[in-house]
């Protein structure tokens, strides 16, 4: 572990522009987290869709080398957090293996103004960086159980572990398509040409659903869609993004976009034509995508990167939690904090 960390920072978009910055974190990802939405680019496609433009860069080295790097956003004059978009599975944090976060966290916050008193790091994930205990100064805090499904031996075994309600579900529905002459088609699109197009029909089946009246449904002329164009077909010319779809009569029936990189497939997004419920077309694009990954072999474990839901529990039993990481400049603010918290509650 280091004894002292120096500390850099630039404004964020020099992760762009600056390839000595760029090359260094991709570095760093690269030994810890390994995931395509971590990547400087997908950081980047990031910052331009959902950044204020006032995020910082922050980088922490060690005996020369790079060992923490993170973009950081001001929240108000005492608290700054790192950069958080719901787009992006993970906070915008990387640190090496063999640094603490204790540490890391404390020196980050001595390299922020004198007057920052609280830095939070959002939705980390253990897998990368191992939860520590609490101490006078950090506070560890559960975000969300996240599952993932590990392809081991064949997918007839996997199938088999699965619940007997699940499979009968699944051979009901594809029997019932089967004696109705439905035409279904499972295509995986991995062309960055082809990404544009997939991502708006993505959109158009989401904003036809109950996301639209949210407001929170993906579309190709709203925020959330430019930017899931662009880093999908960004990482589809480097071969690290998929989408699958259902198709069923010629019609969008579900669709996953996807990144996939060190045999990891990560399922960013998931929508389904909600005329096609009574089918289950998420469940039966799962179904199929799973069994593609183990047919092709590219792939030996698929990320959900979401809040744990019942339907989850059928398809896995391998959850872990994502948690934050609060900072504190001194230990009675962090005392008082908790208590403000307690009384809250």
């Amino acid at each position: 572990m280091p004894d002292r960390l120096t500390w850099t920072h630039h404004p964020a978009h020099e992760l762009a522009s600056n390839a000595k910055l760029r090359d260094g974190w991709n570095q760093l990802n690269a030994s810890t987290t390994r995931q395509v939405f971590m990547d400087a680019e997908a950081i980047v496609c990031a910052l331009k869709h959902f950044g204020t433009g006032k995020e910082r860069l922050f980088v922490g080295t060690a005996q020369g080398q790079i060992v923490c790097m993170a973009v950081l956003s001001r929240i108000d004059a005492l608290r700054w957090s790192t950069f958080q978009p719901s787009q992006i599975p993970l906070g915008a944090f990387l640190i090496a293996p063999h640094v603490g976060l204790d540490t890391a966290s404390a020196a980050l916050l001595r390299a922020l103004p004198a007057t920052t008193l609280v830095l939070s790091i959002t939705q980390l994930d253990p897998l990368y960086v191992p939860r520590p205990a609490d101490t006078a100064t950090l506070r560890l805090d559960d975000y969300i159980e996240t599952g993932w499904i590990e392809l081991n031996g064949t997918f007839e075994e996997y199938w088999a572990a699965r619940g007997k309600n699940l499979r009968q579900n699944m051979r009901k529905q594809l029997n019932k398509l089967a004696a109705e002459g439905t035409a279904v088609e499972f295509r995986t699109i991995s062309e960055a040409s082809d990404m544009p197009a997939a991502v708006a029909r993505y959109g158009e089946v989401e904003s036809a659903g109950w996301k639209a009246e949210s407001g929170t449904a993906i579309h190709p002329d709203n925020e959330q869609g430019r930017f899931y164009t662009e880093l999908l077909t960004t990482e589809a010319a480097r071969g690290r993004a998929l989408v699958h779809e259902y198709w069923l009569d010629g019609g969008l029936a579900a669709s996953n976009l996807c990144l996939l990189h060190d045999k990891t497939l990560v399922v960013l997004k998931t929508t389904y034509d909600e005329k096609y419920t009574q089918i289950s077309p998420a469940f039966l694009l799962r179904l199929a995508q799973t069994q593609s990954a183990y047919e092709t072999g590219e792939v030996d474990r698929i990320e959900f990167y979401g809040r744990k839901r019942d339907w989850h529990t059928r398809w896995t039993e391998a959850f872990r939690t994502i948690y934050h990481a609060t900072a504190y400049r001194h230990g009675f603010i962090k005392r008082v904090s908790e208590r403000n918290r307690n009384t809250q509650e």
